[in-house]
């Protein structure tokens, strides 16, 4: 992102039911990432394109906040998924609640298709779900994976934080022409402006929300107390 553009961490969202939290863009006033106390989570990337972004289109972080208005991540996928394909410049889109989740991905000029995940690790970046040509999917999967096997053994919350938080951190730079393949970015005017974790239990356990506001490899990943 644009270290320059400017936005808020981590705070309430709406206030009215569905409640929903999440940090906010300032620019276009919606989220990229957000959970609503329903337990349902949407977390929006914008896809890689070759064409420039088309400022008539809606933002995509305001969808990414319409859709904690929903019932289910069954019916956020729907409602994204009968979107036209000429509103929201491209992206890759997450759903989730406690018992399901799926993607979203609009490529320029396509209609959204909407995929259902299998339980497991999946990895998510600006290009294909689970795509194993990108760089950071390739260089990191190992390490989510191992901080998975670790937390379903030990059920260790702070030890699953820190060790995401090693990850998330990384520097390694894949050779890749499409741009940088790091976790961590360090571009100038743009790059990593904040990290953040969210656990969102099968049952009724509370939401837990981890974030750092900054980049990840300087800057701790705390636990932020929800109003839900």
């Amino acid at each position: 992102e644009y270290l320059a553009r400017p936005a808020t961490p981590p705070a309430l969202l709406r206030e009215t039911a569905p409640r929903a939290f999440g940090g906010r863009d300032l620019t276009a006033g919606g989220t990229w990432l957000g959970v609503a106390e329903t337990g349902l989570v949407a977390g929006m990337l914008n896809r890689r394109s070759t064409a420039r972004p088309d400022p008539a289109c809606r933002s995509r972080g305001q969808l990414c906040l319409d859709l904690l208005g929903c019932a289910s991540a069954a019916a956020a996928a729907a409602h994204v998924a009968a979107e036209p394909p000429s509103r929201y410049n491209p992206f890759n889109l997450l759903v989730a609640d406690r018992g399901e989740a799926f993607v979203v991905s609009q490529p320029r000029d396509e209609p959204p298709r909407a995929d259902r995940l299998a339980p497991g690790l999946h990895l998510l970046t600006n290009l294909d779900l689970d795509d194993p040509t990108c760089p950071r999917i390739a260089a990191s999967h190992r390490g989510f994976a191992a901080a998975g096997d670790a937390f379903a053994r030990d059920g260790d919350v702070d030890a699953l934080v820190a060790r995401l938080q090693t990850v998330l951190a990384d520097h390694a730079i894949a050779l890749d022409p499409r741009g940088p393949g790091s976790l961590c970015v360090h571009m100038g005017p743009y790059g990593t402006r904040s990290s953040s974790v969210l656990l969102v239990p099968a049952g009724a356990e509370l939401v837990r929300y981890f974030h750092a506001d900054g980049p990840p490899c300087r800057t701790r990943l705390e636990a932020v107390p929800l109003p839900f």
